[in-house]
This record gives C-alpha cells, structure tokens and sequence, in this order.
C-alpha cells in the first residue's frame, strides 16, 4: 500500500483506541524496550505524545531514561523551515502545546544533532523493511538526515508491521528497530 493508504487506516485504527489500550500498549513498548541493546548510550532524543492523535504515551519510557540517569532530549518544531531543534529536558523545562497539539520546550538548553545517539520516533504504520509512515510532514526524516550515520533509530508502534511500503522515496531515513506491543523488529 502507498504511504497515504496507510496514514488513512492508521489513523482511523488509532482513533478507535481507548485510553486504557493506549495505556495498556504504550507499557507493553516500553517493557519491550528494555530488550533492546541501546542503554549504554548517554544522549536520547524522544518526542512527547500528542495525546489528541493517541500517539504512543512515552512517560513510561521518559521513566526508564530518567531512571538509567540519561540525558533526554526534546524538540520544538518550526514548520516554516520544517526544521526540528532539540533542547536537553530538565527538572526546569517548562512544556508547552504549539497550534498542533504538539508538547515542546518553550526554551533550553540546545543540544545538536552530532551528540545525539538514539531516537525514539513517532510513527502511524512501518514495513518489514524499516521504512515508516508518519504524518508526511518530513521533519524526522530532515532530522535523521542530520544525525550521524550510527545514531540509532528506534520506532514506537501499537500495530504490527505491514509488508511493504509501495512509495518509499530515495530520502527516506529506514529505522533500525521498530518495537510493538509484543514484538521487537530488527532491520
């Protein structure tokens, strides 16, 4: 199927969650992280759900982060330049949502792309090669673009992955674990 195929049942798909799936998910993703060979790095960039489009909740793994004692980045969003820039999360920061719904920073401490070793990334549907579907704005793929060819990309998904992606541009950045519910995928 074709990434705008995907977006429109995925979407609707994640519509139909209740809450307490989305709790009960977002847990599950979080408890399979743990699995994952990525905890002795020192920099992790995650994004703060936007509860409006059930986004997979990431406080669980903000948790397990803060518990290992790392450092957790976040970002605010330009959309005229469809850039994202990146602040370190501090007992200090103060949250807000933007016209999108999206929780960001308000200002910080910036963080460049080159320190950043793993990324958490939002997604509405991912193949079995790694390519994934988002809101088909770019900024994670502008973002990962920048990041140093190591960092490692993680995907957080309620669903299991499809096949394939029919319409995979040449610019789209491939993740290296895409983590569900009740299975880790390697890529």
């Amino acid at each position: 199927m074709t990434k705008a195929e995907l977006r429109k049942i995925y979407k609707t798909r994640r519509k139909n969650l209740s809450e307490n799936q989305i709790d009960d998910l977002s847990l599950a993703i979080s408890n399979q992280l743990l699995k994952l060979p990525v905890w002795d790095y020192s920099f992790y960039h995650i994004f703060l759900a936007i509860e409006e489009q059930k986004e997979v909740n990431t406080d669980y793994i903000l948790n397990i982060l803060s518990g290992k004692d790392k450092n957790i980045l976040i970002s605010k969003s330009d959309f005229v330049t469809g850039e994202m820039t990146h602040f370190l999360l501090t007992d200090n920061t103060v949250i807000k949502k933007n016209k999108y719904n999206i929780p960001e920073p308000i200002d910080g401490i910036e963080i460049s792309n080159d320190k950043i070793e793993v990324v958490f990334i939002p997604l509405l549907a991912f193949d079995k090669q790694g390519h994934r579907v988002g809101y088909g704005k770019g900024f994670y793929d502008r973002f990962l673009a920048n990041c140093k060819p190591e960092t490692v990309k993680i995907g957080l998904s309620f669903f299991e992955a499809e096949d394939e992606i029919s319409d995979v541009f040449e610019n789209d950045v491939r993740l290296d674990y895409c983590v569900a519910a009740r299975k880790v995928y390697r890529f």
